[in-house]
C-alpha cells in the first residue's frame, strides 16, 4: 500500500489486513474500497447464503468507524450482528470470508471465541446498548480510557431491553457512543411509534443541516453582544422548529446529547462525525440514515427478501430452492389462513418475521387480524394474552429462540391465568448456519414446566395442521414446535381437525426395544426401526405427538413388553422430552428400567448445516441405529418390570 494513501495497481482490499490499514486512505480510496467490500459480500453470500441486505447497508460506515476509533484498544459492538459483514472482513477475517456460515468456518455473527475485535456474542436484537453501557461502566472504574461505540438497527428501536440500556446510559453520564443505524426496517418493515418518530426525523434532513450552518454564521458575527444575542434567539427558534418538524426530543431527554441525521454512505461526512464524536465526553447518538442493500439493486428493492437469504444467482438475484414437500413454515401459515377464513376470532401475532414465520398471506387476507409487534416478543406474549382475555384466539408465530425472550410472559400472563394463547414455535431445534444464538433446543424445556400449558411436535404436515386445529379448540395455552425443515410429503387436508390431547401413536410395533420419538425425529426413528429389525433387534416406535402431557397409558403399557427403551427428541436433554418420560416411569414405579435417551448434549451447538449438526449430533436413522446396536452389545441390562 503507498504511503499517500491512494490505491496502488492491487486491489485496495487485499493490502488491507487490519484497521490500522484504513488510517492513511484517502475518502477517494475508502470510497473504492466500499466497493469492493461489497462484491466480496454479494459473491459470498450468492453461495454460504446468509444476511445480505443489512450488511451491504453499513460497508461505508463500518469503513469510517474503523478509520476513526482503534479496534481492539476501542470497543465495538453490533447489535443482533446481521451488519457484522464488512466488519469481519476488515479486521483479519478477509481470507476466511469464503467460510462463513459453514461449519469450521466463520461464524454469520460477531462470535468472541473468533476474533479480538468481536466483544461480545450476539444474535438477539436489543442487546449492544446494555453491554456497551457495562463495558463503558468497566472503563471508567478501571480509570482507562478506550472508547465504547454500540451500532444499533432502528429495528432493535422496537425491542424494549434497547430502552432500559439507554434510560441507564444517559442517566449514568458515561462517555458511550451509540450509532444509530437507521434503514426504517428490520426485517420486516419496522412498526410502532418509535419508527414513525424517525420517519419524522428523516424529514427533518435539510432543516437540520440548515440550522447547523445559521449557527456557525452568527457565532462569527462581530460584537460580543450582537452576536451571542443572535445565536440566542436562534437556539429558541431551533427548538420550535424541532417541535415543528422533528416532534419531541427523546435521546435529548434520555441524556444523550444528538447528533444527526447524517448520510450513512457519504464516508467524508461520516468520518468528520466521528472525529469530532471522538472528542465528546458524555453520552452521544450519532443517527445515521442508510440503505438496506446498498449496492446491490436486487436486495435495495427487496430487502425483505434479501434479509436472510439462501445461495442465489448474482446476475439474476433468482434465490436457488430446492425440491421436494413444502416446509413446515408455509404448512403453518396455510393451515391458519384456512381455519381463520372458518373462524373470526382467529389472529395472528408475530415479532417483526411476518416472511419468516409464513404469515404474509394471512397478513395479505386478514389485514385487520394481523398484529407485527416489532421486535418485542414480551410485548407479543401480553399483546396476545389481552386479546385472548377479549375472546380472541390468538396464534402467537416466533422463533422458537427468541421466544425464550417472552418466558417471564408466558408463566404469569399466559399460563397463570389459563388464556387460550398458541404459540407456533417455528426453528425448533438445530437451525443450521445461524448457529448457537438462533437453535430453538431450549423451548420443550421451558413450556412443559409452565402449569396448564399443552406441549405438542408435529411429526409430519398433517400433524402440524391438525395439532394447530387442536390448539385452537383449547380452552388454555398451547405451544407446537416444529422444525426448519421441509415435511414428509403427506398431504395436509383443506379443514385441519382436533386429534385427541395426550394421546400418541403407535407407528411399528418390536419386541426388544421400544423407541419413543416425538417431532422431527419420529420419522428417522422409523427408518432406524427397520434397520435394526434387519439386524435382529424388533424395535417398535411410539410418535408421542404430545410432550405435555404425555400418553401414559400408551409409554407404559408398550414399555413393560421390552427389554430396552430410547427417546429421541431434537432439543435439549436436561428437562427434554426424555426427562418427562423418565419422570412416568418414576411416578408409576416402573424399576430395572434400561432407559437411553437421545438429544441435545449439555452444550450449546456450534453452526453447520442442518444435517451436518444433525450427523453430529447422532439424530439421524444411522445415529439411532449405532446407538442401539451399541447399547444392546451390554447385554446386563434388568428387562423392564413394574412394581405395584
Amino acid at each position: 500500500m503507498k504511503q499517500d494513501g491512494k490505491p496502488g495497481t492491487d486491489a485496495i482490499l487485499d493490502a488491507v489486513q487490519s484497521p490500522d490499514d484504513l488510517k492513511d486512505l484517502s475518502v477517494e480510496s475508502l470510497e473504492l474500497l466500499a466497493q469492493e467490500i461489497r462484491d466480496l459480500i454479494v459473491k459470498t453470500v450468492s453461495r454460504t447464503g446468509g444476511h445480505l441486505a443489512s450488511s451491504l447497508g453499513v460497508v461505508e460506515l463500518t469503513i469510517s468507524m474503523l478509520k476513526v476509533f482503534s479496534p481492539p484498544n476501542d470497543r465495538i459492538l453490533f447489535d443482533v450482528g446481521h451488519q457484522a459483514y464488512a466488519y469481519k472482513i476488515l479486521t483479519g477475517r478477509k481470507d476466511r470470508f469464503s467460510t462463513l456460515r459453514s461449519k469450521g468456518g466463520l461464524s454469520g455473527f460477531p462470535k468472541r471465541s473468533e476474533s479480538e475485535y468481536d466483544f461480545f456474542d450476539v444474535g438477539h436484537a436489543g442487546i449492544a446498548i446494555s453491554a456497551a453501557a457495562g463495558m463503558a461502566q468497566a472503563r471508567c472504574s478501571s480509570g482507562k480510557d478506550h472508547k465504547v461505540i454500540a451500532v444499533v438497527g432502528d429495528g432493535s428501536l422496537t425491542c424494549g431491553v434497547s430502552y432500559e440500556g439507554l434510560n441507564q446510559s444517559g442517566d449514568a453520564n458515561k462517555d458511550l457512543i451509540i450509532v444509530l443505524n437507521d434503514n426504517e426496517m428490520s426485517i420486516s418493515p419496522n412498526v410502532g411509534a418509535m419508527a414513525a418518530y424517525l420517519n419524522r426525523i428523516m424529514t427533518g434532513q435539510v432543516v437540520t443541516r440548515f440550522r447547523s450552518e445559521i449557527k456557525s454564521i452568527l457565532r462569527s458575527l462581530p460584537g460580543r453582544f450582537m452576536g451571542r444575542s443572535m445565536y440566542e434567539y436562534a437556539k429558541q427558534f431551533e427548538e420550535a422548529l424541532k417541535g415543528f418538524i422533528t416532534p419531541g426530543t427523546l435521546f435529548e431527554e434520555l441524556g444523550f446529547k444528538y447528533v444527526g441525521p447524517i448520510d450513512g454512505h457519504r464516508i467524508k461526512h461520516l468520518v468528520d462525525t466521528f472525529q469530532n464524536v471522538k472528542r465528546f465526553k458524555e453520552p452521544v447518538l450519532v443517527h445515521t440514515v442508510t440503505r438496506k442493500g446498498m449496492g446491490y439493486p436486487q436486495a435495495e428493492e427487496r430487502p425483505g427478501l434479501y434479509h436472510g437469504v439462501g445461495p442465489f444467482n448474482i446476475e439474476t438475484g433468482e434465490i436457488t430452492r430446492s425440491e421436494g414437500p413444502p416446509s413446515y413454515t408455509s404448512v403453518f401459515g396455510d393451515a391458519l389462513v384456512r381455519i381463520a377464513d372458518s373462524d373470526p376470532r382467529v389472529v395472528a401475532v408475530t415479532a417483526a418475521m411476518e416472511y419468516g414465520t409464513g404469515l404474509t398471506s394471512f397478513a395479505h387476507l386478514y389485514p385487520d387480524r394481523f398484529f407485527d409487534v416489532g421486535i418485542a416478543e414480551q410485548h407479543g406474549v401480553i399483546f396476545a394474552a389481552g386479546m385472548a382475555a377479549e375472546g380472541y384466539r390468538p396464534v402467537v408465530a416466533i422463533y422458537s429462540t427468541f421466544i425464550q425472550r417472552g418466558y417471564d410472559h408466558l408463566i404469569h400472563d399466559v399460563g397463570m391465568q389459563r388464556f387460550p394463547v398458541v404459540f407456533a414455535l417455528d426453528r425448533a431445534g438445530v437451525v443450521g448456519e445461524d448457529g448457537p444464538t438462533h437453535h430453538g433446543v431450549f423451548d420443550i424445556v421451558f413450556t412443559r414446566s409452565i402449569p396448564n400449558f399443552t406441549v405438542m411436535a408435529p411429526s409430519d404436515e398433517r400433524e402440524l395442521a391438525d395439532m394447530l386445529a387442536t390448539a385452537l379448540s383449547l380452552d388454555g395455552p398451547s405451544a407446537i414446535r416444529y422444525p426448519r425443515a421441509r415435511g414428509a410429503g403427506v398431504p395436509v387436508p383443506d379443514r385441519p381437525s382436533p386429534i385427541p390431547v395426550g394421546k400418541g401413536r403407535v407407528v411399528t410395533e418390536g419386541n426388544d426395544l421400544l423407541i419413543i420419538a416425538v417431532g422431527s425425529m419420529v420419522n428417522p426413528a422409523a427408518e432406524a426401526a427397520e434397520a435394526l429389525r434387519k439386524a435382529g433387534i424388533s424395535t417398535g416406535v411410539i410418535d408421542a405427538r404430545f410432550v405435555k402431557p404425555l400418553d401414559a397409558d400408551l409409554i407404559l403399557e408398550k414399555s413393560s413388553q421390552v427389554s430396552h427403551v430410547l427417546t429421541v427428541e431434537e432439543g435439549a436433554l436436561s428437562g427434554g422430552f426424555g426427562s418427562a418420560v423418565l419422570e412416568l416411569f418414576s411416578d408409576a414405579g416402573m424399576l430395572g428400567v434400561r432407559i437411553s435417551r437421545m438429544g441435545i448434549p449439555d452444550h450449546f451447538v456450534e453452526h453447520g448445516t442442518r444435517s451436518e449438526l444433525l450427523e453430529d449430533l447422532g439424530l439421524t436413522a444411522q445415529g439411532i441405529v449405532r446407538h442401539a446396536r451399541s447399547w444392546f452389545e451390554d447385554r446386563s441390562a434388568p428387562r423392564l418390570r413394574r412394581v405395584f
